[in-house]
């Protein structure tokens, strides 16, 4: 792939009306955001251009400018490659004026943006990556974790499963960092509720034959096969899993991360009464149905998590921007902090110290085809997990930013 399509810069010089305060910068400063995503793997379909639309929802909704700063947004194709990702990053910082980088869809790729993040002293929002070590162990100064993580997702998923009675569990885990950290943080719920792990299994990323896995689930006697992947790989385990029957058997299967167009993909048929967490639900408030119908009009499809929450990041980022009057990093930051965060993505979240953005999140089950009543009507929430709840304390917290 040629780096001009890899930098396919899609830079939108937002001239939009804006306010009417003074500009802070010199006439001709720019505040650049660089979406690194995945536009040609398995989680291309769950982010890629459409992510990229909802960053520029953002970027247009604060009227196109900070502070007499045109706000531009570039983007590239990581080919959910660390190396690619880490490549493309350096060129940004040092030669395209990149102010932000956002999505990541890798905790792989997290790590290594972060870390440029801070040799160069940008901003690194992590949207898309879903690593809990990202705030923990392997926690930056410079890096912020916005959306959800494998923490968040095994408090969410894994106790409402493991306290409604279903205890013996069988992992069916997506071969990298993010897999195995889910699975790892889920089984220290199961141990925490008295549950038990019956098997495991390690499949490739982009695997497309899930039938070996499936059939080593069906024979453990498990009462739940947890998906611990998820785009195309969650998409195509969820298909073959009904070619097998494991629904209809008495197993239920638990998508660890399942979204919106997952679901589309799978069809409701196949997917119905699947559960699974997630940070976004676009039924929660007004302002998230607002969004929603904007992002379809503008998409012709229903914004996931990962994208309302690129979205609300890169808002309150800006936001962040115009309080600290300037781009350099560690005023920006501790504005992100200072400032609540309430939009469409989330009603109550707030910035720690370790990078956490903590908000709620939401166990939800896919509808049947006779409950839907519309076209993007899919999931019905279930339970609302609180965000101290859901996510690590700073008491248990590893991560070294955070003082005892």
């Amino acid at each position: 792939m040629k780096r001009s399509d890899l930098l396919a810069a899609a830079a939108i010089a937002l001239g939009l009306a804006g306010g009417s305060a003074a500009p802070i910068w010199a006439a001709g400063d720019r505040i650049v955001i660089g979406v690194l995503g995945d536009h040609s793997s398995a989680y291309a379909d769950i982010g890629g251009p459409k992510l990229v639309e909802a960053v520029k929802m953002a970027a247009e909704e604060a009227g196109g400018e900070v502070g007499g700063r045109k706000i531009e947004v570039i983007w590239a194709d990581s080919q959910l490659k660390p190396d690619v990702a880490a490549s493309i990053t350096r060129k940004w910082f040092e030669a395209d004026g990149v102010d932000v980088v956002v999505d990541l869809p890798s905790t792989a790729m997290a790590l290594s943006v972060g870390q440029l993040a801070e040799e160069f002293d940008k901003v690194a929002l992590l949207t898309s990556a879903g690593g809990a070590n990202l705030t923990n162990k392997d926690c930056r100064p410079n890096s912020v974790h916005w959306t959800y993580d494998t923490y968040g997702i095994a408090h969410s998923i894994g106790r409402a499963l493991a306290e409604s009675g279903k205890k013996k569990w069988f992992f069916i885990t997506a071969d990298y960092a993010f897999g195995t950290q889910l699975e790892n943080d889920a089984t220290a719920v199961l141990k925490e509720t008295g549950g038990e792990v019956v098997g495991s299994v390690r499949a490739p990323l982009n695997t497309v034959d899930f039938s070996s896995f499936l059939l080593q689930a069906q024979a453990s006697g498990a009462d739940v096969i947890a998906l611990a992947n998820a785009g195309s790989d969650a998409v195509n385990a969820i298909k073959q899993a009904n070619e097998f029957g494991l629904g209809q058997a008495g197993q239920q299967v638990a998508a660890m991360v399942l979204m919106d167009n997952d679901i589309k993909s799978i069809g409701l048929e196949l997917a119905q009464n699947i559960r699974y967490a997630t940070a976004f639900d676009w039924t929660l408030t007004e302002e998230s149905r607002a969004f929603a119908d904007a992002f379809r009009a503008r998409t012709g499809t229903n914004p996931n998590m990962n994208m309302a929450g690129s979205y609300s990041a890169v808002k309150h980022y800006l936001k962040a921007v115009d309080k600290a009057g300037t781009v350099e990093a560690g005023p920006v930051l501790q504005a992100m902090r200072d400032l609540p965060v309430h939009d469409a993505f989330t009603p109550n979240g707030t910035l720690r110290i370790d990078g956490r953005m903590v908000h709620d999140m939401y166990l939800m089950r896919v509808k049947s085809p006779t409950e839907s009543q519309s076209a993007w009507d899919l999931a019905t929430m279930e339970t609302v997990v609180p965000g101290d709840v859901a996510f690590r304390s700073l008491a248990e917290s590893e991560c070294p930013l955070v003082k005892k």
